[in-house]
């Protein structure tokens, strides 16, 4: 049985515990937060989560996490068969994680936590988020999913990624970042009825009390 080394409040954590679940692929959960100790980094090289732990060892980065899962395992498919159109799905993840998740993440602090940051990164995130959500709603289909018709990796990071940068948009700059794109308001709330999305929701909502408390711990 495979085992999910991270903890239910991370997004890049989340996109794997439900690629799984999707999968019908059974797995245990490991608690595990980021940390630079010895026992952390024999399990993750760079101390980040989630890690896969599968029988030959561990398997980190997300994107790589999927891909393995995608390859080696059974289950429902995640990417198409088709060389161009897995292309095409892998190259809007990848743009989800670039030009929307990375430039929101740096607004977390602020957005979420409370922590005031300097006007020239919140201008940065403002511009580059800008500028992502506009190449999503050129590159995504929404037809009904991101990349076509049927749920994909690219729904994924869209899922566990654009809610969160929404937040950031609309908490510091009071933009509403998808107003241009009522198909991915509509797939939002489509994906929310997903019975999966609901237990990961759940399954947030119960750790998050934990995850603050180490929060402000570390403050």
């Amino acid at each position: 049985m495979f085992k999910l080394y991270g903890f239910a409040v991370s997004n890049y954590y989340n996109m794997v515990k439900l690629a799984l679940l999707e999968k019908g692929l059974p797995f245990e959960e490991v608690t595990f937060y980021p940390a630079q100790t010895p026992e952390s980094l024999a399990i993750s090289p760079r101390g980040k989560v989630p890690v896969l732990g599968v029988d030959a060892g561990y398997i980190n980065e997300t994107a790589i996490i999927l891909e393995y899962l995608e390859q080696a395992q059974k289950g429902t498919p995640l990417l198409p068969s088709d060389p161009f159109e897995r292309a095409q799905v892998l190259a809007i993840a990848k743009e989800i994680e670039l030009y929307i998740e990375l430039p929101g993440r740096a607004c977390y602090g602020e957005a979420f936590f409370g922590v005031t940051l300097p006007e020239a990164i919140k201008e940065k995130t403002r511009t580059e988020l800008l500028l992502g959500f506009a190449a999503l709603g050129r590159h995504g289909k929404f037809a009904p999913y991101v990349a076509g018709d049927s749920l994909s990796i690219a729904d994924l990071y869209f899922l566990y990624s654009v809610p969160l940068a929404c937040a950031v948009g609309q908490k510091l700059f009071g933009i509403d970042l998808l107003a241009e794109m009522p198909q991915a308001k509509a797939l939002l709330e489509r994906l929310e009825q997903n019975p999966h999305v609901q237990k990961i929701a759940g399954d947030k909502d119960a750790a998050m009390p934990a995850f603050l408390a180490m929060i402000a711990a570390k403050k």
